[in-house]
């Protein structure tokens, strides 16, 4: 149990860092440790990956509030463009937990094994699309609210993937947009562990001190160091070079992605 702890807290320093860092939630990591975490302690494989994912998710309930206040008192936040897109991504992350759920743990591994190699490859290649457009109006913001609140609940992430190249497209300048993606965390965190908690409760397999599809130890041991990390990597950000980092980490990345490629097959 203590090295299990000590894991956690492990996994929950690399989720705060990331997510203040790279604006990603830290969710592409700790979604696969989890997992591999996981099968060590023999849970099983049937509710393993939906543990890892709704786990996650609550744990970035609190790394978005402690890396978003971090780029806040930088002036990396626009709080207008969160309050305009947060009702669309709290419908798309609760609704997309339901789907989540039904799909087998296998499906879902193989799903995020996909998405961690589109993540790496944007990381690598260093895409940014082109900043041509205004941000859309309301329904717009709805729209693609709910998009990147589906995708988020079915891979376990704070959404940054997704909502960082939507908003540098829509010609928010990328340190804001990063800042902005930490604070749309917390909605996306907060439907999908929700929905994770009521579509896991009293499913058969699940461990002890699991509360759905939610492993309190597991979230416990990651929150309490990732709010402590969350703010350092919002500081690196405004320090080093981002970029060189990120394909640093997409090569991680992709060694990931094929683990779990390779167990899901």
């Amino acid at each position: 149990m203590i090295t299990s702890i000590l894991l956690y807290c492990a996994l929950g320093a690399v989720a705060g860092l990331l997510a203040g860092l790279l604006g990603i939630g830290g969710g592409a990591v700790v979604v696969p440790m989890l997992v591999f975490s996981f099968q060590w302690l023999n849970i099983s494989p049937d509710v393993a990956m939906h543990m890892a994912v709704g786990t996650s998710l609550g744990s970035i309930m609190f790394t978005a509030v402690s890396s978003a206040m971090a780029h806040h008192r930088r002036g990396g936040v626009n709080w207008q463009v969160f309050r305009s897109i947060a009702l669309g991504i709290l419908i798309g992350t609760y609704g997309g937990s339901f789907i989540a759920a039904r799909i087998p743990g296998r499906y879902l591994q193989l799903f995020f094994a996909v998405f961690l190699y589109y993540v790496a490859t944007n990381m690598l290649l260093n895409k940014k699309p082109a900043a041509s457009r205004t941000l859309p109006g309301f329904a717009g913001m709805t729209g693609a609210g709910v998009v990147i609140g589906a995708v988020s609940s079915l891979v376990g992430i704070g959404g940054g993937t997704l909502s960082v190249p939507f908003l540098v497209w829509h010609n928010v300048d990328m340190r804001r947009a990063v800042g902005t993606s930490a604070a749309i965390g917390f909605p996306i965190a907060f439907a999908g562990c929700l929905g994770f908690i009521t579509n896991g409760w009293n499913v058969p397999g699940l461990p002890e001190y699991a509360l759905g599809y939610v492993y309190l130890p597991a979230l416990a041991g990651i929150v309490a160091v990732s709010m402590l990390t969350a703010p350092i990597g919002a500081g690196i950000a405004h320090k080093l070079p981002v970029p060189k980092l990120k394909k640093f980490f997409a090569c991680f990345l992709y060694v990931i992605a094929t683990k779990m490629l390779l167990d899901a097959i």
